[in-house]
């Protein structure tokens, strides 16, 4: 089972996507996009926590990823670690693209806090969080001998990611649909991409033993 478990995670990843891409594309106010906007628009915006929410939004911008890229291959072994992150990036971007001219659902309009372009579903700034990140913690889970620090590092990233896809519909130019679409493509897109991109670019050494 735990030798499949990527190809669990892609399809029921892939068919939530499918269940939230049908709703938007009926093109009705969807429930969890109304209760999202209750929720992290209404609610609890604040000068303070508009500060917040733009910095977690910018860690999936282009520059901050350029960095967060270079910083990895300056310190991870080799450079196989960096280019592997660098064209799962790539891949992920392509893709969000393609299924947005196919969709072409307009962002929110009356309560954006940000400029953005472009369309909305699935969110870019979701897909690459879960890409990017979500390939860091698969590498952390794998390679990280200690099991406290592997715990903490993961947990760690998991909460940026979630705080990136709220951050999207907090500023307003994201639906909760968007956030959510962005994350399970992203998701089933790192099943396929760990299960068959990942040991082409770092080899099939074996992982270290756990503590």
């Amino acid at each position: 089972m735990r030798s499949n478990a990527w190809l669990v995670v892609a399809v029921a990843s892939l068919a939530v996507f499918a269940l939230l891409l049908l709703d938007v594309l009926q093109g009705d106010v969807i429930r969890i996009d109304s209760g999202a906007y209750r929720l992290f628009v209404q609610a609890i915006r604040s000068d303070a926590l508009t500060v917040v929410m733009r910095s977690f939004s910018a860690l999936s911008e282009p520059v901050v990823l350029a960095v967060m890229l270079l910083v990895l291959a300056a310190f991870a072994p080799g450079r196989r670690p960096g280019w592997c992150c660098a064209v799962n990036l790539a891949l992920v971007g392509v893709l969000n693209h393609v299924i947005k001219v196919l969709v072409c659902r307009a962002r929110p309009e009356g309560f954006r806090l940000a400029v953005e372009s472009g369309f909305s579903f699935p969110s870019a700034h979701s897909m690459v969080a879960m890409a990017f990140f979500g390939l860091i913690i698969w590498l952390i889970w794998h390679y990280q001998r200690d099991r406290i620090l592997r715990w903490l590092l993961c947990a760690g990233f998991c909460l940026v990611i979630v705080m990136i896809g709220v951050s999207r519909i907090y500023l307003g130019v994201h639906f909760a649909t968007d956030v959510l679409g962005g994350f399970f493509l992203s998701l089933a897109w790192l099943a396929l991409y760990t299960r068959f991109a990942v040991p082409v670019f770092l080899g099939d050494a074996p992982m270290p033993a756990a503590r």
